[in-house]
């Protein structure tokens, strides 16, 4: 190759460099150029835009804003602040609060707390200029008002109560004060049981001042003033000085022992009631066993009475039958005597007596008429038995009423 020709190569070679490189530079103006011109938004984030004449815009809708070479500062739209003594919760440190109570103890309180930043032009304008980071806000804003809660709840109990009656109280007092403010506060004088020695004594302790019922505020929370929206808090743990460790312990046991005594206490009343209900269920078992055998006793008594009441209405009516009957049998005699005058009867009788009458003359052994009879005719001498037999008959008739010369009813007529 002569020197013209490869003269010629290497200009064209460095000509077609200069033109890739001229290209690389304006796409990489360009992409520098659009990058300083628009913004995207995420939908989890917020954003302020200062542009070059200072003038501040609040972007909090997603999507692409204009930017024209201004700054931009983002904002996540809620966060998590961590006051854990954990180290894998928030930084790798004991950022927990501290509390001092009215009995002089003292403790640390750790957990976690959601915040959300404002979505109105006005306060996220104010926080932009005053803090200006998400850091910030959180060391300047969120923790200070943490710490003020924490710092003005203490005093309103005791180390022993915030670990029991009032465990939930103090995390309430502390929501509260850090969303909307702290509470003004007075000190009084209050007498309580020592939780070792059981032995009243007097602390100083604070107390809510109140207006009309609602807590009057000492001062506005500065997450309030600047429209920071905290979400409750959750504490995992409130940790105490030994010696409120050891009271708290010891406080524990003595309420166990006398949740025991009281438990071991509604036992033995529960087993005595218990015992009185089984006695009064087996008495009234047995009483009504004895209800059982009264209500039989009644039931036989009350059935045997009923068939005695039908067997004596069956006995009455036996009774008046057979008064009725020999009513009737009577007038039916009466009516048959007084229709033939006793006739059967009173032939009966005399058949009777006629026939009494001859076998006593037939079993006489003796002699019927004397033997010597004086002016008596030969015709009557021998008729003496029959003269007697005669009378008799008549007699009879007589005592009978009987007329034998008359035919009909007329002959049993009474003889007057």
């Amino acid at each position: 190759m002569s020197e013209l020709e490869h003269t010629i190569k290497s200009d064209a070679f460095f000509s077609k460099g200069k033109t890739i490189a001229g290209i690389t530079g304006a796409i990489l103006g360009g992409a520098l150029l659009i990058s300083n011109c628009v913004e995207m938004l995420d939908s989890t984030e917020i954003m302020v835009i200062q542009y070059p004449n200072g003038t501040l815009i609040g972007a909090v809708e997603p999507g692409w804003y204009m930017q024209w070479f201004g700054s931009v500062t983002k904002y996540p739209l809620r966060s998590q602040f961590s006051f854990s003594s954990a180290i894998d919760q928030g930084a790798p440190r004991d950022e927990s609060l501290k509390l001092r109570f009215n009995d002089g103890g003292h403790a640390t309180v750790s957990g976690v707390v959601s915040w959300e930043m404002p979505v109105d032009h006005e306060h996220l304008i104010k926080i932009h200029r005053k803090f200006g980071s998400v850091k910030s806000v959180e060391q300047q804003i969120i923790r200070p008002t943490l710490e003020s809660a924490a710092y003005t709840s203490g005093p309103l109990m005791s180390s022993t109560e915030s670990a029991a009656e009032k465990r939930n109280m103090l995390l309430q007092y502390m929501q509260d004060q850090a969303k909307n403010g702290t509470y003004q506060t007075r000190t009084v004088s209050l007498k309580v049981p020592d939780p070792l020695t059981g032995i009243e004594k007097t602390v100083n302790a604070a107390e809510i001042v109140l207006a009309a019922g609602i807590p009057v505020r000492e001062q506005e929370s500065a997450a309030k003033v600047f429209g920071i929206n905290l979400l409750p808090m959750t504490i995992n743990q409130i940790k105490y000085d030994d010696a409120i460790e050891a009271q708290i312990t010891q406080r524990q046991v003595s309420i166990q022992a006398v949740q025991i005594a009281q438990a071991n206490a509604l036992k033995a009343e529960q087993d005595a009631i218990t015992a009185e209900k089984l006695g009064q269920a087996e008495a009234a078992k047995a009483r009504w066993a004895q209800e059982a055998i009264k209500a039989q006793k009644i039931t036989e008594a009350q059935q045997f009475l009923e068939v005695a009441t039908l067997e004596a209405k069956q006995a009455e009516q036996y009774k008046n039958k057979q008064i009725l009957e020999g009513q009737g049998n009577a007038e039916k005699k009466r009516l048959e005597m007084e229709a033939n005058g006793a006739l059967d009867q009173k032939l009966e009788a005399y058949v009777t007596i006629q026939k009494a009458y001859a076998d006593a003359i037939g079993a006489y052994q003796g002699a019927w008429v004397p033997q010597i009879v004086t002016g008596a005719t030969g015709s009557n001498a021998g008729s003496g038995s029959q003269q007697l037999i005669d009378l008799l008959s008549v007699k009879t008739a007589r005592d009978l009423g009987l007329d034998m010369s008359i035919a009909g009813a007329a002959q049993t007529a009474g003889k007057k």
